[in-house]
């Protein structure tokens, strides 16, 4: 029997990626693909995302289907396997979703195939076995990927084209490498990051932040900047940040794709960043 050739796939079956796939399947054919052929037999079986049992179509890497388009959303260290199991599928195109600056490694894999990183603001987390949808956000996509963009809009979310992505990314990096370490190193919800103790290294890590992404090309001054955080870290009050799942699981964090970026980007530019340098050495004592 001939496997369907699937308008989109997701690659990755984390709390995010669930996530998106019960949207996406619910408005046509999608496949998900999962770490192993155990992990998408047990994804097949049935999975609780929200109030609902979710039955992927779920894959092994040993048993790809091929895809017109492949979202990767995997941890950031596993970006070079995830887009060479991307190119197995054959797509138009592969689009990362994922934390940190990844699209250099992602480039570098697909070669001449259509490769960017978008950013998504959507919230998941695990509650045991179950996916915890914990707030609504906005996904933004490189040009070129209008396609996926329809995919998405068509599945109630909220999507589109930003013609300058790359200062989207520089934005979300702001908001990751204020709430993602600090949400981890102290167990909280983002939305306890609002208030005593943790309110003022949350301001401290956005102003240590903000010349050195000003500086790439950031278009938020930096009252903007502070607004924009908190901002996220209302509208998330709820959610785990996906850094302190990680800690929480035992798992390696995204540290070195996200403050760790930022460090790079400081040294570049000359700067110290000693709040943020402390933050990256704390963490990776907490996952090593």
């Amino acid at each position: 029997m001939t496997t369907p050739r699937y308008p989109l796939a997701i690659i990755g079956a984390g709390a995010l990626g669930l996530h998106f796939a019960s949207r996406l399947s619910a408005c046509g054919p999608l496949a998900v693909v999962a770490r192993s052929e155990a992990r998408a037999a047990s994804l097949r079986a049935g999975v609780r995302v929200g109030n609902a049992c979710f039955r992927p179509e779920a894959f092994g890497p040993d048993a790809l289907p091929q895809a017109d388009w492949v979202i990767i959303l995997v941890k950031a260290g596993d970006t070079a396997d995830a887009a060479r199991t991307a190119l197995l599928m054959r797509p138009r195109g592969v689009l990362s979703l994922q934390n940190g600056l990844v699209e250099d490694v992602l480039r570098e894999v697909c070669g001449s195939l259509p490769a960017g990183q978008g950013i998504t603001t959507e919230g998941a987390f695990r509650d045991g076995e179950r996916v915890v949808p914990s707030g609504a956000g906005d996904t933004l996509l490189p040009p070129g990927f209008e396609a996926v963009a329809d995919l998405l809009m068509a599945a109630g979310l909220r999507a589109r084209v930003e013609p300058d992505i790359a200062a989207a990314r520089l934005a979300k990096l702001l908001v990751n490498v204020a709430i993602n370490p600090l949400a981890a190193l102290f167990r909280v919800p983002n939305g306890a990051l609002l208030d005593a103790p943790h309110r003022g290294l949350l301001d401290a890590l956005v102003s240590e932040a903000w010349p050195v992404l000003r500086a790439a090309g950031l278009p938020l001054g930096e009252a903007a900047a502070h607004a924009r955080v908190i901002a996220v870290a209302t509208a998330t009050a709820a959610n785990r940040a996906s850094m302190l799942q990680d800690v929480l699981a035992g798992r390696r964090t995204e540290i070195d794709a996200i403050t760790g970026a930022l460090l790079a980007m400081a040294a570049a530019q000359g700067i110290e960043l000693p709040t943020h340098r402390a933050m990256f050495t704390l963490i990776r004592k907490l996952s090593d």
